[in-house]
C-alpha cells in the first residue's frame, strides 16, 4: 500500500517537471519567434506597429493559458497531497491494526499450546481411571458371585428357620388348645381371670400394685361429644386402672379429661409441636408426648411441669411407647429413619436403630425386651432392645402401617395399614391369626391408630368418613359402628376398666362410647 502511495507522489512531480518543461520550451520557442521582431525594430516603429500589437496580443493569450494550466496542476497537486496524507494515516492505523492482530495471535498459539498440554494430562487421568474401572469391575463381578453364593446359604437357612418355626407354631397350637382347656375347666368355678395370668406367665404390674383388667362392653351411644384440640386430636390414651383419658393435639397442648363428666381436669403445656403420639408409664406419674418438632417432652403429671425434652431425632417424632415392664425406659420413631431408646432417669437416649424404611408406630413388648414396629414399606419388624438387631420380619400390609397395638397377654399384635386392612399376627411366629375389613372402612392417615380392647375380644378403628367400627375377634365380623363424628377419625382407645371406648377426629373433636 505504501508503495502504491510513493508511486503516485512521483507521477504528479514528474507531471509538473514535464509541464514546466514544456513551458520553458515554448518560451525559447518563442523567443526564437520574437528574433525578427528584433530585427525589425530598426525598421520604422509606425510600418511595424500593428504587427507587433497582434503578436503581443497572441503572447498574451497564450501566456493566460499557462498561468490556467499552471492553475489546474497546482490544484490537482493539492489534491493529491492531501488523498496522500490520508492514505498514508489509514496505512499507520492498518500496520498498527496487524501489530495487534499479531499480538493476539501469539496469545492465542500460548493458549493453545496450553490446552494441548491440559489435553494430554486429561488423557492419561482418563487411561487411569479406566484401568481402575476396569479392576474395579473385575472385584464387582467377584463380589456378585460371593452375594450369589451367599443368597443361596440365605435361602436354605430361611428354609431351615421356617421348617423350625412350622415346629414351634405346631407346639404353640398344643399350648393354645390346653390354654382354652384350662379356661373351659376352670370357667365353672370362677378362677377365669386367674387362670389367665398363670398360663400368660406374665402378671404385669405397676408401682402401685397389680393393673386391673375388666371384661370389656360392646359401646353403642355416644355419652360425650368434646371440643378437645383446635386443629385436630392425633392421640388419645387412658390412664392405667382409671377413666382419665389423656389427649394431644394440634395446638401443641395435652389435656387430661374426667369421662364419667366430660369435663377437663388438666392442661399440659411447653410442647413446641403438633402432638403425633402420646404414651404413659404405668405408675401413671409421667407422659410422653412425640411432637412434630423433633423432640419429646416428658411431664410430671402432679405438677404439670416438662420434667425432660428428650432430643435427637432429625425429623418429626411420630410414634412413642413406654415399657411395660419398667417406667423409665421409652423407645421412639421419627422420619429420619431411627428408633431410639431413651433412659428416663438419665434423660438421654441410650440406643439408637437405623432402618430404611420410616416407622409410623410401634410398642414395647410384654416384658420390655422386644419392640415391635410397622413402617410404611408395610412391613412388621421386631428388634431386639439391647442390642438393636433385628429378629424377625413379615410383610403385613401392600401399603404403609399406620398403627401398632399389643394384647393384654401380649401375645397377639394388631396392625392397621393404608390398605384399610387391621391383621393380627402370633408375636411369637409372626403368622396370621386373622384379618378384618369393613367395606366403608377406610384408614385416614399414616399415623390412625386402632386398638384391642382390655379383655382382647374386640378390635376398635377409626375410618376417613368418621365412623367408628368394632369387630369381635372370635366372630371375624363387625358388631358395632359408631356414627358422631364428622371428620375422619384419628384415633382410638379403650379404657382399661372396659369402658369406655374414645375416639378423636381430625376437627379435634374427641367422643367416649358407652
Amino acid at each position: 500500500m505504501s508503495n502504491l502511495f510513493r508511486s503516485q507522489e512521483e507521477l504528479a512531480r514528474e507531471a509538473i517537471k514535464h509541464a514546466l518543461k514544456a513551458l520553458k520550451k515554448r518560451h525559447l520557442l518563442e523567443e526564437g519567434a520574437h528574433a525578427p521582431a528584433y530585427i525589425a525594430l530598426s525598421r520604422p516603429i509606425i510600418s511595424q506597429g500593428s504587427e507587433w500589437k497582434e503578436k503581443a496580443e497572441n503572447l498574451e493569450v497564450e501566456l493566460q493559458q499557462c498561468y490556467k494550466a499552471q492553475s489546474r496542476l497546482s490544484e490537482q497537486l493539492v489534491v493529491e497531497v492531501a488523498e496522500s496524507r490520508a492514505l498514508k494515516a489509514s496505512l499507520q492505523e492498518k500496520e498498527t491494526a496487524i501489530a495487534e492482530l499479531e499480538k493476539e495471535l501469539t496469545l492465542t498459539r500460548d493458549e493453545c499450546s496450553q490446552l494441548q498440554t491440559d489435553l494430554e494430562e486429561k488423557i492419561r487421568a482418563l487411561e487411569l481411571l479406566m484401568i481402575e474401572h476396569q479392576e474395579l469391575r473385575a472385584q464387582l463381578e467377584q463380589v456378585t458371585i460371593k452375594a450369589k453364593n451367599a443368597e443361596a446359604e440365605n435361602k436354605m437357612l430361611v428354609d431351615r428357620w421356617m421348617l423350625q418355626k412350622m415346629q414351634d407354631a405346631e407346639r404353640l397350637n398344643e399350648a393354645n388348645a390346653l390354654y382354652e382347656d384350662m379356661i373351659e375347666r376352670l370357667r365353672a368355678s370362677g378362677l377365669e381371670k386367674l387362670a389367665r395370668e398363670q398360663v400368660d406367665g406374665i402378671v404385669r404390674r405397676s408401682e402401685e400394685g397389680a393393673e386391673f383388667f375388666a371384661e370389656s362392653t360392646v359401646p353403642s351411644v355416644c355419652k360425650h361429644r368434646i371440643n378437645a384440640h383446635e386443629g385436630g386430636c392425633a392421640s388419645i390414651l387412658f390412664e392405667y386402672s382409671s377413666g382419665k383419658l389423656i389427649s394431644g393435639g394440634q395446638d401443641r397442648s395435652i389435656k387430661m379429661w374426667d369421662t364419667s363428666t366430660g369435663s377437663l381436669i388438666q392442661n399440659l403445656s411447653g410442647c413446641l409441636g403438633s402432638v403425633l403420639d402420646l404414651a404413659i408409664t404405668h405408675d401413671n406419674r409421667s407422659i410422653i408426648a412425640a411432637s412434630s418438632s423433633n423432640n419429646l417432652f416428658v411431664w410430671d403429671v402432679n405438677s404439670g411441669r416438662v420434667r425432660h425434652t428428650l432430643t435427637g431425632h432429625k425429623d418429626k417424632v411420630c410414634a412413642v411407647d413406654v415399657s411395660k415392664v419398667s417406667s423409665r425406659h421409652v423407645v421412639s420413631a421419627a422420619y429420619d429413619r431411627t428408633i431410639k431408646v431413651w433412659d428416663l432417669q438419665k434423660g438421654y437416649c441410650t440406643n439408637t436403630i437405623v432402618f430404611h424404611s420410616n416407622c409410623n408406630a410401634l410398642c414395647f413388648s410384654t416384658d420390655g425386651l422386644t419392640i415391635c414396629s410397622g413402617h410404611v414399606d408395610g412391613n412388621l419388624r421386631l428388634w431386639d432392645v439391647r442390642t438393636a438387631k433385628l429378629l424377625s420380619e413379615v410383610a403385613a400390609h401392600s401399603l404403609p402401617i399406620t398403627s401398632i397395638s399389643l394384647s393384654r397377654n401380649g401375645n397377639v399384635v394388631l396392625t392397621s395399614g393404608r390398605d384399610n386392612l387391621h391383621n393380627l399376627f402370633d408375636i411369637r411366629s409372626l403368622e396370621v391369626c386373622g384379618t378384618f375389613r369393613a367395606t366403608g372402612n377406610r384408614v385416614a392417615s399414616n399415623w390412625s391408630r386402632s386398638c384391642i380392647s382390655p379383655d382382647d375380644n374386640h378390635i376398635a378403628a377409626g375410618s376417613a368418613d368418621g365412623s367408628v367400627y368394632i369387630w369381635s375377634i372370635s366372630k371375624a365380623d363387625i358388631v358395632s359402628t359408631l356414627k358422631e363424628h364428622t371428620a375422619p377419625v384419628l384415633s382410638c382407645t379403650w379404657s382399661g376398666l372396659g369402658k369406655p371406648l374414645a375416639s378423636a377426629d381430625k376437627n379435634g373433636v374427641v367422643c367416649t362410647w358407652t
